[in-house]
């Protein structure tokens, strides 16, 4: 029998995350996308649930399974006889065809529809136009990418899993056993008669080869590309969500830190002096990009591949530098008008929240720290730790350990965001992509759940390592502690912790990074060089 509050869980659970979506969407969308960009919106909103929904499975498993071996496949009192593998299937096979089907078509078309896409040639293109060509190259990433997995699973679909040969005697050697009937018709443990001498006998007949073997098996796609999926998202968790475990807390006890304070007299004059001298040096920057984007488009017509592509790079870096600008200088303004026109109107709980949030998010980020060290590093572990934590309320309250796991995971996933976001303001990789209240664009929304969509897994995959004593009973640990943990070349990745000793050394240099340098470059000189770069570059 299915427990029903399992499935009300379920619904109530897939419920929340939807409505959290639809409220994100709705309240950070740019105006210019109010009335426009549906598909793109739906694709955001379910891409949203489809996160939530993998991460939230974990503790549903967890739950589910009840702490009992081969609960899987049966309906018992002991277990939620909910069909994990099924689940586990289902969100295996939606993660790559969001990623990369529905979210790179939705960009195309979008930045189409801006007249972005491919250096703007799309610019009032009629409909047909802009979906012809998004599908051209939607096309193109399906067949690379459909490619790669087919590969990668014709060739490294095999796991080898160790096990170890023991051989007992023959079974009517063994003792028998009798079973005391209850009223009700079920069986327990208790009714078996106590082990005596004669299963002691048995047991030490018992024999071990003391060397193991390996059993080869051949997984089936949805766990392999689970596993493939993994593997791509964890060169990004590790890299965002290290920064990002150590970004996040400070940025909001430094919201609370710089909130906004009444400005005398002086204090006014000198800070809309700055803030009116870096608007008009952008409004410069500006122009000069624009005069600049005109005449490399007709010197790209006479430059080979090389050059051009060494010279669009360069365009584009200047572009992202620019846009960086402007978005710290965005932030000043708000800053600055909290601090003077918006004084009194300005919640003063706001800094409390984010004091306590990057308490709460400190204390998070050390406990992941220390389990990392004390569990995950070692072997064997020197302390459960968390597992230790978790199990403590199976003594009281299950659920509360349900749902601590839960917050850890989640948490994991708003580090990867906040990661991401802190490298692209600090370095000139990629474009900054900001959620900000009425002022996101749909790309930037395609962009992060796309994002968050690759780290859902590894965040899962990590997860059901580090809490492996508390979930041991799992599908989703059977799946990556088992089958994908010695998978042909991908396993020697998690065999060998190389994705955690990553995370850990980008952490620590993290911390290192922002306790010298803390807050976010103001931008007032690198406008003024970029300014002068521009100048230079434009009369030469």
């Amino acid at each position: 029998m299915v427990d029903i509050f399992l499935i009300c869980v379920i619904v109530v659970g897939f419920f929340l995350l939807a409505v959290i979506g639809l409220y994100l969407v709705v309240k950070y969308q740019h105006p210019d996308d109010k009335n426009d960009a549906y598909i793109p919106k739906l694709v955001v909103l379910l891409g949203f649930v489809l996160a939530g929904g993998t991460v939230f499975l974990l503790p549903l498993d967890v739950a589910n399974n009840s702490n009992f071996a081969g609960c899987e496949g049966f309906n018992t009192a002991v277990c939620g006889g909910l069909n994990m593998v099924l689940f586990w299937d289902i969100i295996y096979w939606l993660i790559p065809a969001w990623v990369f089907i529905l979210i790179p078509f939705c960009i195309f078309y979008y930045e189409a529809d801006d007249g972005m896409l491919m250096a703007g040639t799309s610019v009032g293109a009629k409909p047909k136009s802009k979906l012809k060509e998004a599908l051209c190259y939607e096309s193109f990433v399906v067949v690379i990418f459909g490619l790669i997995f087919a590969m990668t699973y014709l060739f490294l679909n095999t796991t080898s899993i160790p096990v170890r040969d023991w051989t007992g005697p023959d079974f009517a050697a063994g003792p028998l056993y009798a079973i005391t009937e209850e009223n009700n018709s079920t069986f327990s443990a208790s009714q078996l008669q106590n082990m005596g001498d004669e299963d002691s006998a048995i047991l030490n007949a018992n024999t071990v080869n003391p060397e193991p073997s390996t059993m080869e098996l051949s997984i089936n796609p949805a766990t392999f590309y689970a596993g493939l999926m993994a593997w791509l998202g964890w060169f990004l968790f590790a890299c965002f969500g290290g920064i990002g475990m150590a970004a996040l807390p400070l940025d909001l006890i430094l919201a609370f830190v710089n909130r906004p304070h009444h400005m005398d007299a002086v204090e006014f004059a000198e800070a809309q002096r700055s803030l009116r001298d870096r608007v008009n040096e952008l409004v410069n920057v500006g122009e000069l990009l624009k005069i600049e984007q005109e005449e490399n488009a007709q010197k790209y017509e006479k430059m080979g591949w090389r050059e051009r592509r060494k010279a669009m790079a360069e365009e584009k870096k200047t572009w992202i530098k620019f846009k960086q600008a402007v978005y710290l200088m965005e932030e000043d303004a708000e800053d600055f008008a909290n601090c003077t026109a918006n004084y009194w109107n300005y919640n003063p709980l706001i800094p409390i929240f984010s004091l306590l949030g990057g308490i709460l998010a400190l204390v998070l980020s050390l406990c992941w720290v220390l389990q990392i060290i004390l569990y995950m590093l070692p072997t064997p572990p020197v302390t459960p730790f968390l597992n230790e934590y978790f199990r403590w309320f199976e003594t009281w309250f299950n659920l509360f350990g349900v749902l601590s796991v839960a917050i850890f995971s989640f948490y994991l996933l708003i580090c990867a965001v906040k990661g991401c976001f802190k490298f692209g303001l600090r370095f000139l990789f990629f474009q900054v992509h900001p959620m900000k209240l009425n002022k996101t664009y749909m790309s930037s929304f395609l962009f992060n759940i796309g994002l968050v969509l690759l780290c859902a897994l590894p965040v899962v995959q990590f997860s059901a390592s580090a809490f492996q004593d508390y979930a041991r009973y799992t599908t989703v640990n059977q799946t990556f502690n088992v089958q994908l943990y010695y998978l042909k070349f991908f396993g020697w990745f998690w065999r060998s912790k190389v994705f955690e000793y990553a995370l850990l050394v980008i952490l620590l240099l993290t911390c290192i990074y922002l306790g010298c340098k803390p807050k976010d470059t103001s931008g007032g000189k690198d406008s003024i060089s970029l300014r002068d770069r521009l100048r230079a570059r434009v009369s030469g």
